[in-house]
């Protein structure tokens, strides 16, 4: 519980900073979808960057920008996977999606501007020299685009059509490598965040954003077969309803469930050199697998 309201404490500190980011902009549909598809979530991103700058000697102030450049980020991908041309969901956080409470193209809109203003973020002045905020840049590229988010979604797209035309699931090793992109990337760039800005070693903190991403997958992989839609704040049982290969349907309920612990207990000793400073990272990575939502 000490860990959840940290994290909350968090989330609200990020919500309020995203919200001001936007006030005094144009008052327009897509303002307004903007900061709806920013209300809500866990904040975890934001939270591994605010931890692993701390670790640095960053303080909160210096280091929130790049908390909010991932949490917009996030945002947009979700508001882009939700679309009838992607995932055609109609509930996220509980609350209709934004395509479902404006329009299709106030969605695609919307998360573009999210996008950009996350790249706007990683600009500010707050977060160091101009070395350390173009690193930034380049690292949150990368895990955003055609080599890490984007091929994971445009890989869980294929798979469709892997179905359709060979009649088969993917295969453990495929799945990996999808989830990889699409829910590990950025989790990689929320926690080595930290040391980009202080110019420190990120191979700790890519080893624990490896394992950690990757359980995090499989807890919603469980919880899509084993949570309810209020709990989860959106859809449950569409994996399984469409076909489609999941750690649950590779692995089996328990084995998902060893296989996420075990990656859990991987991502708390990368970070071993940290010692007991780096005891809430280690808290978020057993709080990937037991959250309900």
């Amino acid at each position: 519980m000490e860990f959840e309201t940290r994290l909350s404490d968090t989330a609200a500190e990020i919500g309020a900073a995203l919200s001001r980011c936007l006030d005094g902009r144009d008052d327009a549909p897509v303002i307004a979808a903007m900061r709806y598809a920013l209300e809500g979530g866990k904040r975890l991103r934001g939270f591994l960057v605010l931890e692993t700058a701390a670790l640095h000697g960053i303080d909160r102030a210096a280091a929130m920008p790049a908390a909010m450049a991932v949490e917009a980020l996030h945002a947009y991908s979700l508001v882009h996977d939700d679309l009838p041309c992607m995932d055609d969901d109609d509930l996220r956080r509980g609350r209709p999606t934004v395509h479902v409470a404006w329009d299709e193209a106030t969605a695609v809109l919307a998360g573009d501007a999210l996008q950009t203003l996350a790249f706007e973020l990683c600009t500010d002045p707050r977060l160091g020299p101009a070395e350390a905020r173009v690193a930034l840049v380049a690292a949150l590229a990368r895990a955003s685009g055609a080599e890490g988010m984007v091929l994971g979604q445009a890989l869980d797209i294929a798979a469709e059509t892997v179905l359709a035309r060979e009649g088969r699931t993917l295969t453990l090793p495929e799945i990996t490598r999808l989830q990889a992109g699409k829910t590990g990337a950025l989790i990689g760039f929320a926690a080595e965040a930290g040391a980009i800005l202080a110019g420190a070693d990120r191979a700790p903190f890519a080893a624990y954003a490896a394992a950690l991403g990757l359980a995090f997958q499989i807890a919603d992989d469980i919880l899509d077969v084993e949570g309810d839609a209020q709990t989860a704040g959106k859809r449950v049982g569409k994996d399984a309803a469409a076909g489609k290969a999941t750690f649950v349907s590779l692995l089996g309920l328990d084995g998902a469930r060893a296989r996420a612990a075990a990656l859990a207990d991987e991502a708390c000793a990368a970070l071993a050199p940290y010692a007991e400073r780096a005891e809430p990272l280690r808290a978020a990575a057993r709080f990937a697998i037991a959250r309900k939502a």
